[in-house]
């Protein structure tokens, strides 16, 4: 950040510059000041800000990336040469303000890298001989124990020797739910605890843990990641040629070079360098009004291109949370009786399922039974006393040495979570929990191709086969690829990217390196500093709608963009060949230009405009 603040600092200060010198040249014409003072702040203003942009432009000349930029470079030359020296000042703050946006807007790889290398703790608590004592994070080794206090990130891969809590590894799994964490259980680098102590012993050392390679994936996906050539750079790769020739074509013909000069005055390419940037900042504005947080505008540029749309799951086409999605009663058993004697007991349980328990009583209103006795041990469920009877929540597996008969009757396994319910030592029901997809998932996922040209849709995601594809079959999506890792989920964009234009969107630090790796990488929420840091725009509302807008708001800019720039141009091209021949001497033709100017800009300024509504389904 700091870097980029710096690099755009002398840029700054050139706009500053010229707009200083333009006013003082103003002042001093209006106070009879003789024409040498007058000129000198635009003379200052011209050397001060025009050299250091000639030798950029043709810098980027020699190593081929010459655009718009050139033919204005040519202008303030000419200008100069002229003795025009207004024209070459003005000439001179397009290009400085253009270069100035462009610096702003290229920000993406060291803050994404930054914000996930804060996640993780600077040191761990390690324990030895009775004492904790913090270390550095380069010192921990396989072995060692470290404790992990409520609410922080876990330093180290390892696993649990002492201490009960949930976990939310979501950042790196792409599970939705808090995982339970007791004796045994693994843990990963980087995921969050709950509520209580734990103590683990560290399987691996913080160098060649899951979120160190995280990391080093997503540097490497930066560093891969190709350069989009600017829109103006690629009108004007049409533009220039044309406006050169009919410059030189008017001398040739005429003997006379103030025809070339009044013809390059008049060509300078203002729509370009002026009205796309104008626009660009009008969509960023609207966007951000509307929940949208643009971080790189290019993708403004390349979401009309995208066709396919690669998900992930856990976020974004659901909520992240589990929810009850049916209730499987023993017969003879009242499924809303059943829901109320174990919602009353999961009152006071910390499982990470409780939740999904308690919203669902409260849907259906039921109320809650008095309970007289809990008991929640780890490993062995809950169980308690809910209004005289005995209820316990446990799992398949303790009902086969409880009761086998009752065990074999299950329903077959499937998707999700479940936990099994027993009421006066008996088999009451099975309660089954899914990640539901967000109500408008297969509304949005439908309208994509109908409406946006897509032609393909794939779900990728770190969580379980059997939860992904039940989630395909309710959304409507028929490709899709499970537990995958952040290396494999990078593997599969680029493999996609290479064949056509692509947008991953995510909400997890498991899919930054994804972000990066597609054409356009969109997060989705504010769930993880470092997936926003990795997007190209972050979607902070709560819906799919957004996303949407988002694909209109592109659509919209591109078209007033190309209003204002190609509309420009062709007004331009008018008034060249008036220039050519001679009916525009290069003062008159100045003004014309920026007669044009002031045309463009005013259609660009459109996109700041409160416009219809931009979702379609």
């Amino acid at each position: 950040m700091s870097d980029g603040r710096s690099r755009a600092a002398p840029e700054a200060a050139v706009v500053a510059g010229a707009v200083a010198a333009t006013a003082l040249h103003g002042a001093l014409r209006v106070g009879g000041a003789p024409p040498d003072l007058a000129r000198l702040p635009l003379l200052a203003a011209l050397a001060a800000g025009g050299i250091p942009l000639l030798v950029r432009i043709l810098r980027q000349a020699f190593r081929g990336e010459a655009g718009a930029d050139l033919l204005a470079g040519l202008a303030i030359i000419v200008s100069a040469t002229l003795g025009e020296y207004l024209a070459g000042t003005l000439v001179v703050l397009m290009l400085s303000t253009g270069v100035l946006l462009e610096r702003f807007a290229v920000r993406r790889a060291a803050s994404a890298l930054g914000a996930l290398a804060s996640r993780l703790p600077r040191a761990a608590h390690r324990q030895r001989e009775g004492r904790t004592e913090d270390v550095p994070l380069d010192e921990v080794r396989e072995g060692d124990r470290i404790a992990i206090f409520p609410h922080e990130a876990s330093p180290v891969d390892g696993v649990v020797v002492e201490g009960r809590s949930t976990m939310d590894e979501s950042y790196l799994t792409g599970e939705p739910f808090q995982v339970a964490k007791t004796s045994g259980a693994d843990v990963l680098s980087g995921a969050v605890n709950g509520e209580g102590l734990l103590v683990i012993r560290a399987t691996r050392r913080a160098v060649d843990s899951r979120y160190a390679k995280v990391t080093r994936v997503m540097r490497e996906t930066e560093q891969k990641r190709p350069r989009l050539r600017r829109l103006a750079d690629r009108l004007g790769m049409g533009y220039v040629p044309v406006a050169l020739a009919a410059a030189a074509a008017a001398w040739a013909w005429s003997g006379d070079p103030r025809r070339f000069l009044a013809v390059l005055v008049v060509a300078t390419p203002c729509p370009l360098l002026i009205a796309i940037p104008v626009a660009l900042l009008g969509a960023i504005s609207l966007a951000a009004r509307r929940g949208i947080v643009i971080r790189d505008p290019v993708i403004l540029e390349r979401l009309d291109s995208v066709r396919t749309l690669i998900f992930d799951k856990t976020g974004t086409l659901t909520r992240g949370e589990p929810v009850l999605t049916s209730i499987h009663p023993a017969p003879g058993t009242d499924p809303k009786e059943l829901l109320a004697r174990v919602a009353s007991l999961e009152e006071f349980s910390k499982h990470p399922l409780a939740g999904a328990i308690l919203r669902a009583a409260r849907e259906r209103s039921l109320t809650p039974l008095e309970v007289s006795r809990v008991d929640e041990r780890p490993g062995a469920g809950l169980s308690g006393l809910v209004a005289g009877l005995d209820v316990r929540v446990t799992g398949r597996r303790d009902l086969q040495g409880i009761d086998p008969a009752a065990a074999a009757a299950l329903p077959p396994s499937e998707s999700g979570l479940e936990c099994v319910v027993l009421a006066g030592g008996s088999y009451a029901g099975l309660l089954r929990f899914h990640d539901a997809p967000r109500g408008e998932s297969r509304s949005f996922i439908e309208h994509l191709p109908r409406r946006h040209a897509f032609t393909r849709m794939m779900l990728v995601s770190g969580d379980r086969a059997s939860e992904v594809a039940y989630l395909a079959k309710e959304v409507g999506i028929s490709e899709i690829h499970a537990g995958k890792s952040p290396e494999e989920k990078v593997a599969i964009v680029t493999a996609e990217t290479g064949k056509a234009p692509t947008m991953f969107l995510g909400d997890g630090i498991n899919d930054a390196p994804a972000l990066l790796a597609a054409t356009v990488g969109v997060a989705f929420g504010r769930s993880s500093d470092v997936t926003a840091e990795a997007a190209g725009a972050v979607i902070l509302e709560d819906s799919l709608k957004a996303v949407d807008e988002l694909f209109h708001l592109a659509r919209l800019l591109r078209s007033v963009a190309l209003q204002s720039a190609v509309g420009g141009m062709l007004l331009s091209l008018a008034g060249m060949a008036a220039a050519a021949a001679g009916l525009l001497p290069p003062v008159a033709g100045a003004l014309v230009q920026e007669a044009i100017d002031l045309l463009a800009i005013l259609n660009a300024l459109r996109m700041s405009l409160p416009v219809r509504p931009l979702s379609d389904f």
